[in-house]
C-alpha cells in the first residue's frame, strides 16, 4: 500500500461526501432497474436503516463503545446497512451487471458508513492512523542552536528571522533516527518541529511529549494543528514535540506500566523518549520546560506519569483521559498489565502516587481538558483536576462546550491546554 493512500486525508476532505453520491447514484440505478419492486426496495431499506439506528444506540447504552456515540454515528452507520441491504437484494437479481452493480452497492455502502462513523468521532485522520502504522517520511533534524540565557522570556527576546516558514514541520522518527527502546514493542514516532525551530539559528524550546488513545497510533495530526496555530500567533514560538507510542499496537493497552505482557511501556516514554530528545533535539534540559501530555488513554497515561515522575516532568497535559489507566476493563488490566496483583495496580493509580510524593509538585502545572457531553471520562478528569490541586500542582481545567469524547473536544482541548501553558514555557507573555 503506498505512503499516498495511508496518508490521504479522511476527515477534512470530501471523500466521505464523494463516496456518499456514489453509493446513492448506484442505488437509484438498482432501484430504477425493477420498478415493479420500488416499494418492496424502499420499505426495505427504511427497515434495515430504522433496526441499525436502534441497534446502534442498544450497543452504546450496553457500554460497547466506551462511551456515548458521536451524534451523526449511528445515522452514517444505520443508512450504511440500508444501501447495503439493497445491495444485497440487488445480488439475486437478472442479468448479471445488476448483481455486480449489488456488489459495487455493498462496497460503497460499507466504505461511506466507515467514513462516515470516522469524521463522526473525528480523530483519525487517515488510513495508517486507522490501521496503527507510520507513513510519514522521516527528515533530517536541525542542529542544535544557542542556548536562551533565560528561557522564561524567550517570548520577548525572540525575533523571527527572515525567510522563517509559516508552518512547522512534521515527520516520522524512523529509521537511523528511530528512539530506541529498552524492551518495549513501540511504533515509530513522530516529531513536530515549530517554525522557530526551522531557521538557521533556532532557538532552544521547550518540549512536548504526547500520545494518543486506545485504539491508537501516534498520529500527530491535532497536535501539530494546534502548535502550528499558537506559532502563527506568537511569532513561530512554539514547543517542539515528540508524538509517542504507548500501546504497541492499535488495539493494545499496557495500562502505561512495565509488564511482562507488553513490555517496559514506562520505561520507553519516561526514559528512552526523553533520553533521546534530549540528546537530538534543541530543546531546553529543564523539568520545567516539559510536557507530558496525551488523549484518552495517552492522557490517563501523561498524569501518572506526571504523578510518578515529578522531577522529569514539570508539566501535565491530559486532554479527554481516563481517571486512572486500565479504568475501562479493571479485571483485564490487573491480569495482563499487573500480573494479576490487584494492590500494585491500585499503587500504581496517581492517586496513590500523588500521595507517595508528597510536596513534590509545588511550582508544576497540570491542565485538564473535557466535553461536557462526556460521560464516561469527563467526571474522571474533574475528580483528578481536584487531585492534582490538592497535591500542589498549579491546575487549570477546562470543559468543553457541546462536546463528548470525539475529535472536537481532542482539538479544542489541545487548543485550550497550549494557550494556558505558553506563559509557563516563555512562549507568551502572563496574563492577568
Amino acid at each position: 500500500m503506498t505512503r499516498w493512500m495511508l496518508s490521504l486525508e479522511l476527515i477534512d476532505s470530501p471523500l466521505v461526501w464523494v463516496f456518499a453520491a456514489l453509493t446513492v447514484v448506484v442505488a437509484l440505478v438498482i432501484v430504477a432497474a425493477r420498478p415493479r419492486r420500488v416499494r418492496r426496495l424502499l420499505i426495505t431499506f427504511a427497515a434495515a436503516t430504522v433496526a441499525a439506528y436502534a441497534a446502534a444506540h442498544v450497543l452504546a447504552g450496553w457500554g460497547i463503545f466506551d462511551g456515548a456515540l458521536p451524534v451523526h454515528a449511528a445515522l452514517w452507520a444505520a443508512a450504511g446497512t440500508g444501501f447495503i441491504v439493497i445491495g444485497f437484494f440487488a445480488l439475486f437479481l437478472r442479468p448479471w451487471w445488476r448483481r455486480a452493480l449489488g456488489i459495487l452497492l455493498v462496497i460503497l455502502a460499507a466504505t461511506t458508513a466507515g467514513l462516515g462513523v470516522n469524521a463522526s468521532y473525528g480523530l483519525t485522520h487517515n488510513l495508517a492512523a486507522i490501521l496503527g502504522v507510520q507513513a510519514l517520511d522521516s527528515a533530517p533534524l536541525p542542529n542544535a542552536g544557542a542556548a536562551s540565557t533565560d528561557p522564561s522570556t524567550l517570548y520577548e527576546t525572540w525575533t523571527p528571522p527572515a525567510g522563517m516558514p509559516a508552518q512547522g514541520r512534521v515527520s516520522a522518527l524512523s529509521g537511523d533516527q528511530r528512539i530506541p527502546s529498552t524492551g518495549f514493542s513501540a511504533r515509530d514516532a513522530a516529531v513536530y518541529l515549530p517554525p522557530a525551530a526551522l531557521v538557521a539559528d533556532p532557538p532552544q524550546l521547550p518540549l512536548i511529549v504526547f500520545m494518543m488513545g486506545q485504539p491508537g497510533s501516534p498520529d500527530p495530526t491535532a497536535l501539530a494543528a494546534a502548535l502550528d496555530a499558537f506559532a502563527a500567533a506568537h511569532n513561530g514560538l512554539a514547543p517542539i514535540a515528540i508524538v509517542a507510542d504507548q500501546l504497541g499496537s492499535v488495539n493494545a493497552d499496557p495500562a502505561c506500566a512495565d509488564s511482562k505482557t507488553y513490555g517496559t511501556v514506562s520505561t520507553y516514554i519516561n526514559q528512552d523518549v526523553l533520553d533521546y530528545a534530549t540528546r537530538t533535539l534543541n530543546i531546553v534540559d529543564d523539568p520545567a520546560y516539559r510536557v507530558i501530555g496525551g488523549y484518552s488513554n495517552g492522557g490517563s497515561c501523561a498524569f501518572t506519569y506526571g504523578a510518578q515522575h515529578p522531577e522529569l516532568w514539570g508539566n501535565v497535559m491530559d486532554i479527554s483521559g481516563n481517571e486512572y489507566p486500565g479504568s475501562e476493563h479493571i479485571d483485564q488490566t490487573i491480569a495482563d498489565a499487573f500480573g494479576g496483583d490487584s494492590a500494585a495496580f491500585t499503587a500504581a493509580k496517581p492517586a496513590a502516587q500523588l500521595a507517595a510524593h508528597p510536596g513534590a509538585y509545588d511550582g508544576h502545572v497540570a491542565v485538564f481538558t473535557h466535553g461536557d457531553q462526556d460521560a464516561t471520562f469527563g467526571p474522571g478528569q474533574v475528580s483528578n483536576a481536584a487531585l492534582a490541586q490538592q497535591a500542589g500542582f498549579t491546575v487549570y481545567a477546562e470543559t468543553i462546550a457541546g462536546e463528548g469524547h470525539v475529535g472536537a473536544a481532542l482539538s479544542k482541548g489541545l487548543t485550550s491546554a497550549i494557550e494556558a501553558l505558553g506563559p509557563r514555557l516563555g512562549l507568551a507573555a502572563p496574563t492577568g
